[in-house]
């Protein structure tokens, strides 16, 4: 599952704005919005599935570990973004 604050870390990565990451996901700019908010906001899975899809197709790493959570960028795939 992706978290507000890797997907804010990889757009910034990426150097994406929400509304190319919203394209890319083919999600509404609104639910990306609520996916990034820190207020806890409902999200639907599909909503953050497709949104961990479209990042990881641009050469984005979800990391999850005991200690925390990230994210990675690997160089091959940059030529995927978007910018």
């Amino acid at each position: 599952m992706i978290t507000a604050r890797q997907s804010r870390a990889a757009r910034a990565l990426l150097g994406w704005t929400q509304e190319t990451l919203a394209d890319a996901a083919q999600i509404s700019l609104t639910a990306l919005k609520r996916l990034e908010s820190e207020n806890g906001l409902e999200v639907y899975e599909s909503t953050r599935d497709q949104v961990r899809r479209a990042l990881e197709a641009a050469g984005i790493v979800l990391l999850s570990m005991d200690k925390g959570e990230g994210v990675l960028l690997l160089h091959d795939r940059t030529d995927h973004g978007r910018r």
